[in-house]
């Protein structure tokens, strides 16, 4: 991978009201503290244990040698992007906001979501990779290898030091349910959104009764582990996963089974469990550790909180959001909203 360009972009620090500041010198913004480590401003201050299990969760998924640069896997974490929410990199709306647009990238990870949907958008935008783990030293090496010269923050999403309607687009692909409160982290990123501005987001939605037990109880037994035990544990339903995948059995599912939140049909046995017993992911052309990032990402964060519909319009109506695009899908609920003026 190429070596990116350590210092930040020159727009970054002013932006972050921190123009002049230099080497590892501390400063505060917006009542919260930072300083400079390894040329990215990171937060001081304790987060909450739900929370800073989580960082340290993604940190460790993201720093898997080999796993997310494979072309194949790009090509499903690109297709599934324009499925929901369409070819942003072309949208219309661009115009709308000049020549270089600052892009929010809540909870940017590795930003590999982010390359994949506003692809060369990254050229000319001003992009801030917002994260509060370590991925974002992952993240600037994938921009820089990629020769676009984003910044990037570490820092929890509701201690992002922007100013209140600041931000031309709003990017949070699956990432306001890994925080303390899903609705306070939504109100926090949306209030940094100027009117006319876009937000992008996927929040989990709710399952079945038992997938729903299933879930958090493995979630529970993994808190006590280290992040390497946890991707060992669950190794072995990722396996069970594919073994239910490798029969490509269906079966007919006479009625619905209201009780359960199982509806009739046909449906192939692998998905009958995936949706309605136990998440174990499975894809015939995926490794078994690529699969199994699917399924730690899951169970492995204290903080994965599931919402309705219902919840996530009336969060968008609080924030003055008015819904243009919405996929209501069992994995999840993606949204594209502009902000009213």
């Amino acid at each position: 991978m190429v070596e990116p360009q350590n210092a930040p972009p020159g727009w970054l620090l002013p932006l972050l009201g921190a123009a002049g500041v230099a080497g590892d010198q501390p400063f505060d913004t917006n009542g919260t503290r930072f300083v400079m480590r390894g040329d990215i401003p990171r937060q001081v201050g304790k987060l909450s244990d739900e929370q800073g299990q989580t960082a340290e969760t993604f940190g460790f998924k993201w720093r898997k040698d080999g796993l997310f640069d494979q072309k194949e896997y790009l090509a499903q974490v690109r297709s599934w992007m324009l499925e929901r929410y369409g070819d942003v990199e072309h949208a219309h709306w661009w115009d709308d906001y000049g020549p270089a647009p600052l892009i929010l990238d809540a909870g940017c990870g590795a930003a590999l979501t982010a390359i994949e949907m506003f692809g060369d958008r990254l050229k000319s935008a001003r992009y801030l990779g917002a994260d509060v783990s370590t991925a974002v030293d992952v993240a600037r090496e994938r921009f820089g290898a990629r020769g676009y010269g984003g910044g990037f923050i570490q820092c929890d999403l509701n201690s992002l030091p922007l100013a209140d309607g600041s931000v031309d687009i709003a990017f949070s692909e699956g990432v306001l349910h890994h925080t303390d409160s899903t609705a306070d982290a939504f109100a926090a990123v949306a209030r940094l959104i100027k009117p006319g501005g876009r937000f992008l987001f996927y929040v989990y939605a709710k399952k079945g009764p038992v997938r729903e037990f299933t879930d958090d109880h493995i979630r529970h037994q993994l808190q006590s582990m280290t992040a390497e035990e946890a991707w060992q544990a669950v190794l072995p339903l990722t396996r069970l996963g594919e073994a239910l995948g490798n029969l490509t059995i269906e079966i007919d599912v006479p009625e619905d089974i209201a009780v359960l939140g199982i509806p009739k049909g046909r449906i192939d046995l692998q998905r009958l469990f995936y949706w309605h017993v136990c998440k174990a992911f499975y894809r015939p052309d995926w490794t078994i550790e690529q699969m199994n990032s699917i399924n730690y990402d899951w169970f492995a964060p204290a903080n994965a909180h599931r919402h309705t519909p219902e919840e996530v319009r009336g969060w968008c109506a609080d924030a003055r959001l008015t819904v243009e695009r919405e996929i209501v899908e069992e994995a999840g609920i993606t949204v594209i909203a502009r902000k009213d003026a």
